[in-house]
């Protein structure tokens, strides 16, 4: 990457990051990171995937992300680490303070006479609350459907056809998908405007927005940073408005090359026989 100044940014929102997993895009993120001079850092959870969290898998990729993090610290930016369902083995630690760095289960900002509520968000989810096992499944089955599906991407480039989403295809096709992303959006929303809140931020679903909700409480800005799986993407506060980052549309890195398989992501995976698999069910030619 050309070196070239780094932009200023007062305060960013980042969650869903998945350290760990085959799906993260940490390559990107610590461009990203590189990228930016923030004034303030909150990573609002599931950055490390304590739960799918493998020994035998953890990049230099992975790594570098958690110490260009660290370099933040030491030079004195607040960085706030929100908990998530993922590392949620860490709540336990919550309140802890060392130095510029901070550890807590949810937080509240305060910026031109406003205030945000900013939390995981996973404490709405049913599945979650009533069915771990079956979150701690779904979220292995999500890791590999993400890897295959960058590999189906790396096919469909080869033949010049376009990239497709098998997560989002999902998400946005089944009705119990966007009944859930609703009902997670609508509950963050009343129990936020019940507190007297005027914005809510969270992660956990994966889906960057920033919208207003207005639902039989009141009304209210609903925001969510997205992930760095699929979407690659943040929020970022500057001079009193909220934005969303996308990397994918970030000039800085329009030339990054997309959707790259490092070896070191395929040692679980025998690689031919799944890549014959994906073209045999595409009818992808040779």
């Amino acid at each position: 990457m050309e070196k070239k100044s780094k932009r200023k940014v007062e305060r960013v929102v980042i969650s869903d990051v998945h350290l760990g997993t085959y799906g993260c895009h940490a390559k990107e993120l610590l461009n990203y990171l590189k990228s930016i001079d923030p004034e303030e850092i909150i990573l609002n959870g599931d950055i490390i995937d304590i739960w799918n969290f493998k020994k035998r898998y953890w990049p230099k990729s992975h790594m570098k992300v958690i110490k260009e993090l660290t370099k933040f610290i030491s030079k004195g930016v607040p960085v706030y680490y929100i908990t998530g369902n993922h590392d949620e083995m860490l709540r336990k630690f919550a309140d802890f303070n060392l130095g510029s760095f901070s550890l807590v289960n949810k937080m509240v900002i305060h910026d031109d006479n406003k205030k945000a509520w900013v939390f995981h968000g996973d404490v709405f989810d049913v599945v979650m609350k009533h069915s771990k096992w079956l979150a701690k499944l779904g979220g292995a089955g999500y890791d590999m459907l993400i890897l295959i599906n960058r590999g189906v991407n790396l096919l469909l480039e080869k033949t010049g056809r376009g990239k497709y989403s098998f997560s989002k295809k999902i998400k946005s096709s089944v009705k119990s998908a966007v009944k859930h992303i609703n009902n997670f959006e609508e509950t963050a929303a009343e129990i936020a405007i019940l507190n007297g809140y005027d914005y809510v931020i969270c992660g956990h679903i994966h889906q960057p927005v920033i919208k207003k909700l207005t639902t039989h409480k009141g009304t209210i800005t609903y925001l969510n940073s997205g992930d760095w799986v699929e979407n690659l993407t943040s929020l970022e506060y500057n001079q009193g408005e909220w934005t969303i980052y996308d990397y994918h549309n970030d000039p800085l890195f329009l030339d990054d090359p997309k959707d790259e398989i490092a070896e070191e992501d395929l040692i679980d995976l025998k690689t031919t026989e799944v890549f014959d698999l994906l073209k045999q069910a595409m009818e992808l030619p040779n």
